[in-house]
């Protein structure tokens, strides 16, 4: 199905075709192979990079885009319809870069362009193993020693862990609670940094997700983003633009879901008509396809908000909340829609279904989400 989009500029119409182009020459040709060998595709990354998609919503003077982020979200959208692992692993690099553009110095930030175009890839080391919800408890530890900070202890679940060139590190550098959290940014060549084994995921094979341990890891000081301490503020600011990347995400896949599902359905034949023609299926993926639109909508109003320097932390949260919950149910819904068809690798649903789950999870677990928005509710 074509999805009529309502576009700030010609540009921005430009882009998403420039998006789709790529994502059918690039990415759908690729999924399978690449998903059965559990192999990171950092080619078409680079590929990315250098089409000027892994820099949208950043200033043009550190080689990005300028673009508003409801422009941004759309690329990603269209990306995750065809491969939701790149289309997370864009979003996940566009996170990574956000420290060093939102809070960096004047120096740090020459940094960016080849962050930006692609050359260097990102990774954001904020979970560990004992905990991921509770981002203030963490325990990773960096001490000043000279012109460096030496840090120790484990990060867990981090995307690009074992691809990455460089890390943004979350770790405690002062007392208990947030203030005492502060932001590194480490090279992948620094001694001391081990990526662990690869996790072995239920989805997103081709994404490599692993434990980072830090071994008296000497990061250069000057490699300290915003200052001691405002790592937590630093983390949660990049947290409520990553939820909107994960929102995209599950958008476009629960749309490649559906446009599977009532493909199969059109072509169908059972009592001697279209299963699509009989009406508990056909009003099954009328309510998917209305529910897809909501989260787009939905996804694309909390955008407007951050493009317009309002608050949208959230709005931010119900998006992602609402898109994955949707991504997750279009999904399952899709299977259903093929019968046994749906449970074998023959046809991509399968895939979805499993690749919807993390979306659930990563960026904030749903229930996170709704304890963001409840007490919202209760502060009136």
């Amino acid at each position: 199905m074509t999805v009529d989009r309502i576009l700030p500029t010609d540009e921005a119409h430009d882009l998403l075709e420039l998006a789709t182009e790529i994502a059918d020459r690039e990415l759908a040709p690729k999924v399978v192979e690449f998903e059965e060998r559990a192999e990171f595709p950092r080619e078409v990354l680079r590929t990315l990079g250098r089409a000027g998609l892994l820099g949208l919503p950043y200033a043009e003077e550190h080689g990005g885009a300028a673009q508003p982020y409801e422009v941004y979200l759309q690329v990603l959208e269209i990306l995750a319809s065809r491969w939701l692992a790149v289309a997370e692993a864009v979003s996940v690099h566009t996170l990574s870069c956000y420290p060093v553009a939102a809070f960096g110095t004047d120096e740090q930030r020459k940094l960016l362009p080849d962050m930006i175009g692609g050359e260097l890839l990102g990774a954001y080391c904020l979970s560990e193993p004992q905990g991921g919800s509770d981002a203030a408890a963490l325990t990773t530890k960096a001490v000043r020693d000279g012109d460096a900070y030496v840090v120790s202890g484990t990060k867990a679940w981090i995307t690009h862990a074992r691809v990455a060139d460089f890390y943004n590190i979350f770790c405690r550098t002062g007392g208990p609670g947030p203030r005492g959290i502060s932001c590194l940014v480490a090279d992948r060549a620094t001694a001391g940094i081990h990526p662990q084994a690869a996790e072995r995921t239920m989805g997103l094979r081709s994404s490599p997700v692993a434990q980072l341990v830090f071994d008296d890891a000497r990061v250069p000081a000057d490699r300290l983003i915003g200052g001691e301490g405002a790592g937590f503020t630093i983390a949660m600011s990049a947290l409520d633009s990553g939820r909107l990347g994960i929102a995209a995400c599950a958008v476009g896949l629960a749309q490649a879901a559906l446009d599977y599902a009532v493909d199969y359905a059109r072509q169908r034949q059972q009592f001697g008509r279209a299963i699509i023609d009989f009406q508990g299926l056909g009003f099954t993926l009328a309510d998917l396809a209305t529910q897809i639109s909501a989260a787009r909508a939905l996804t694309l109003a909390a955008a407007r908000l951050r493009d317009a320097g309002r608050p949208y932390s959230l709005e931010a949260a119900k998006a992602k909340l609402f898109a994955t919950d949707v991504a997750m149910r279009v999904t399952t819904d899709a299977v259903q829609v093929l019968g046994g068809a749906g449970y074998v690798a023959d046809h991509p649903v399968e895939r979805y279904m499993r690749e919807a789950k993390v979306l659930q999870i990563v960026e904030g677990t749903n229930q996170i989400q709704r304890l963001v928005i409840s007490r919202a509710l209760a502060k009136g």
